[in-house]
């Protein structure tokens, strides 16, 4: 699909916004606490104020009433950017859930605070329980009007900084793995609830969470009790068609930063994007890149339209491909760049850095794999 005359302006604005905001390396280190945060306060208000935030959310709680291709948009050129809002995606992902299972007053809560530049959470994964979600084990019991929460999340990204973690806690163990399941909407300033950091590669992003008598209402529970496993589905779906319009953003800022290199960077007498060798790995990667781009955004139209009846698949493919791409130009690009590549001055190592952990995250691409060989019957 072709983008409207608006949604290309939008686009371009975003492009001016992040070239004047962190179209620097000392600009984003300026906001990020020399690059050790992830998120920017700074930054999420701004565009806060610009009304961009929850573009595609409902207006009705908030939100910016557009549609989905309006946010891939938005996704796509803020990665682009390197403007450091990565816990909004996780925020986006899990309103999601809450826009379809949610009652009126936490579809408000989550929509607003996402449009005000604060973000919220998912906490799925568990230390026995990865690409393995039935496995979860984090307890949840009913007491009068209350639950009681016990065990311990892992890979939670976002939570340091999140409003409320959506948890997904087993209920009941008398069923199958996939049943008994219960989704819950837990402040992160709640009494018994621990969140501690996980030192990766990337700035603050992912952490350890520990629920010991962690109490809170029945209210909180996100749609039917013991029900999670369905109610998720499509929120995940829609994750991955997340992760796969931010991942095209970091791909196409690899090829952006490393046509800028070849074009000035002199070897042999010569621009070194003269050889022919480099020239033929740059078409590749920009051919890759447009392919990929074609498919996200006409995914994303049809979820506009309401036409949802291959979404898992689509976006299994989606991300696994994105996120595949996003990876090896920014590998190539590195390669391409020699020692420069490697300095942190010229910003591809950090682009290399953070393009190795979407193959993993919000579903391996081995899962995607699963999943769409399964939708084709095999």
């Amino acid at each position: 699909m072709e983008l409207s005359k608006e949604q290309k302006q939008f686009a371009e604005a975003i492009r001016e916004f992040s070239l004047r905001e962190c179209g620097t390396l000392a600009q984003r280190d300026a906001v990020t606490d020399g690059g050790t945060l992830s998120n920017s306060p700074q930054i999420l208000a701004k565009l806060a104020e610009l009304g961009w935030l929850g573009v595609s959310l409902p207006a009705e709680y908030g939100g910016g009433g557009a549609g989905f291709v309006d946010e891939c948009v938005f996704l796509e050129e803020t990665s682009r950017g390197l403007l450091p809002i990565t816990g909004y995606s996780t925020g986006l992902t899990a309103a999601q859930t809450y826009l379809r299972w949610g009652s009126p007053e936490q579809k408000k809560t989550i929509v607003s605070n996402l449009a005000a530049g604060k973000l919220e959470a998912i906490a799925l994964s568990e230390p026995g329980a990865g690409s393995d979600l039935g496995g979860v084990r984090v307890r949840s019991v009913s007491e009068g009007d209350e639950y009681v929460i016990n065990g311990q999340k892992t890979w939670i990204s976002a939570a340091h900084v999140a409003e409320h973690l959506l948890v997904l806690t087993r209920e009941d163990s008398s069923g199958t793995k996939h049943e008994g399941l219960t989704l819950l909407m837990v402040p992160t300033q709640t009494p018994g609830l621990e969140i501690r950091g996980i030192p990766t590669m990337e700035a603050h992003t992912v952490n350890d969470v520990f629920f010991t008598d962690v109490r809170v209402p029945a209210s909180a529970v996100v749609g039917r009790p013991r029900n999670a496993w369905k109610q998720l589905m499509r929120g995940l779906s829609v994750e991955r068609l997340i992760i796969a319009a931010m991942s095209l953003g970091a791909a196409r800022r690899s090829l952006d930063d490393v046509i800028a290199y070849v074009g000035q960077r002199e070897q042999f007498g010569r621009k070194i994007g003269s050889f022919q060798v480099l020239r033929h790995r740059i078409a590749d990667l920009a051919t890759d890149i447009a392919f990929a781009q074609a498919f996200v955004y006409d995914a994303a139209a049809r979820v506009d339209a309401g036409q949802e009846d291959d979404l898992a698949r689509e976006s299994a493919m989606a991300k696994m491909r994105c996120t595949e791409i996003a990876k090896n130009t920014a590998l190539q690009a590195m390669q391409m760049m020699g020692g420069y590549g490697y300095a942190r001055e010229y910003g591809m190592e950090g682009q290399v850095r953070k393009a190795l952990a979407p193959p993993i995250y919000g579903g391996t691409n081995e899962i995607q794999r699963e999943i769409i060989a399964k939708s084709l019957e095999l």
